[in-house]
């Protein structure tokens, strides 16, 4: 620290690229602001007059002034007619010499948190794919998204509507209108548009029935296996999940029905079960209404890639079939359209619209409004329809190829189960393969090999992978899948 001001070292801050931006009174001002907080300018020391300093720095007097002003507001300065602009006593001693950023080779200090926090923190997030790589699951195909029409509808979204104001929390009506006649048309459902709530994505939908259909520590039933995102879901918000086994047609009824936790929701993906691609049978369909009307409780039905069924039509959701309204359905635009989007949806029994709706008003407020728009036009010009129907053409051949290139390069490992629909595949590991060294190995490869087991609540008996298809080519499949028999030897 000097007793004088430091001009050369002033003009050296302000001068910093990441200020280069930046107006420049604003970068004489964060530049001045940084040398008190550093030490380098100590409290007390008197300032050079705004004049004298706008001279020395070749700026005017007015650039000077307004920084000095903005100092002064902050609490960083003093000034007082007839005497001049000081550096503020309170900027304490405690301050001086310490740098602004901590040193990276400095250890971190054990951070405080709070029992949710800290349950958070061990238990860890979802890591979704950012890149497109061979074989990681739930990643659609990107290249062949019309972006031309999707910039065209979005730009006269944004000339015929008011889209820099905060939204509904519901969601704008034109894409609930669009929402609701889509799920009644090609699933079966009973929808209105008042009954849409437009959200982020299907995991923000899933930790708000968390929050509002159950208390912190209670129970809730989900598939054994099932959907890692939901578990995490959740366990967020603080509840004991508590398993229930799947076999060939789905969730089990018997396990359902035998269930004694106290629980009163249950997480469903009946048309195409996560992961084992399994389809609910009607009569279980029948019996799970049947059990959420008995029991006063709630089905949440993720349905969430029903438009991608190669063997005829997908079957008709739940909540078509259900006479009582306990049956919350989620669906989602990440898997049709781009992740990016990030727009999904509940349609949601009519009790429940309120409450659903108060609860995302305090979470985030809503979904951009603009987005939201885009993506009514979308669907209500028929572009939505046609890019599914190309798309499910495309993801039916991958599929295949994924198929072909899993039995010719890599049958001494593997057996792949054909899925119905959907955008990854199954496969079951041979006797004496395990499961976490094949998964070290692909990735020593450069391959993501998403592991069967985490999806379970207890280990099954065989591992296996979740190879997802619908992102790579069958060019890119069948090299993928040579790379990864290379890899396991």
């Amino acid at each position: 620290m000097t007793p004088q001001f430091e001009l050369d070292t002033l003009k050296i801050r302000i001068a910093a690229p990441e200020l280069a931006a930046l107006d420049l009174r604003v970068r004489v001002q964060r530049a001045l602001r940084q040398l008190i907080l550093d030490g380098v300018l100590a409290p007390g020391l008197r300032l050079p007059a705004t004049r004298a300093l706008a001279q020395s720095l070749g700026v005017s007097r007015d650039t000077v002034e307004m920084a000095y002003a903005q100092l002064r507001l902050d609490g960083y300065i003093q000034r007082q007619a007839g005497s001049g602009s000081f550096v503020s006593p309170t900027i304490g001693a405690s301050l001086l010499g310490k740098p602004a950023v901590a040193p990276l080779s400095m250890p971190a200090q054990p951070v405080a948190l709070s029992a949710r926090g800290a349950q958070i923190l061990a238990s860890g997030g979802v890591a979704d794919q950012q890149t497109v790589k061979a074989f990681a699951t739930g990643l659609p195909e990107t290249r062949a998204f019309p972006l031309d029409v999707w910039e065209r509808l979005r730009r006269q979204a944004a000339s015929e509507h008011h889209v820099l104001l905060h939204g509904d929390p519901q969601g704008v009506e034109p894409l609930r209108q669009a929402i609701a006649d889509y799920v009644n048309l090609e699933r079966g459902a009973r929808a209105t548009a008042g009954q849409v709530l437009v959200l982020s994505s299907t995991r923000q939908a899933l930790y708000l029935c968390a929050q509002v259909l159950a208390d912190a520590h209670g129970p809730i039933l989900m598939e054994d296996p099932g959907y890692f995102g939901a578990r995490k879901a959740f366990e967020l918000a603080q509840l004991q999940v508590v398993p229930v086994p799947v076999d060939a047609h789905g969730l089990s009824i018997a396990h359902l029905r035998a269930d004694r936790s106290g629980a009163n929701t249950v997480y469903v993906t009946p048309s195409h079960q996560y992961p084992t691609g399994a389809t609910l049978a009607l009569e279980r369909r029948l019996a799970l209404t049947a059990w959420a009307a008995e029991r006063q409780g709630w089905i949440i039905e993720d349905d969430y890639d029903s438009q991608f069924h190669y063997a005829g039509l997908p079957t008709a959701c739940v909540q078509g079939l259900d006479t009582q309204q306990r049956t919350i359905y989620l669906g989602t635009f990440a898997k049709s359209l781009y992740p990016g989007l990030r727009i999904g949806y509940m349609v949601l029994p009519p009790a429940l619209v309120q409450p659903m709706t108060h609860a995302r008003s305090i979470l985030d407020g809503h979904t951009p409004q603009l987005d939201q728009l885009t993506l009514a036009r979308f669907i209500a010009d028929g572009h939505f329809a046609a890019h599914v129907r190309a798309m499910r053409k495309v993801y039916a051949v991958r599929r295949d190829a994924m198929a072909q290139a899993v039995q010719r390069h890599l049958p001494h490992v593997v057996t792949a189960q054909l899925p119905p629909g959907g955008l990854q595949m199954p496969c079951l590991l041979h006797e004496g393969r395990v499961e976490l060294d094949t998964i070290r190995l692909a990735a020593q490869a450069g391959i993501a090999l998403p592991g069967l087991s985490r999806l379970y609540a207890t280990p099954p008996a065989r591992g296996g992978w979740l190879l997802g298809f619908a992102a790579l080519t069958p060019h890119e499949i069948d090299s993928g899948i040579v790379r990864l028999a290379r890899a396991l030897g």
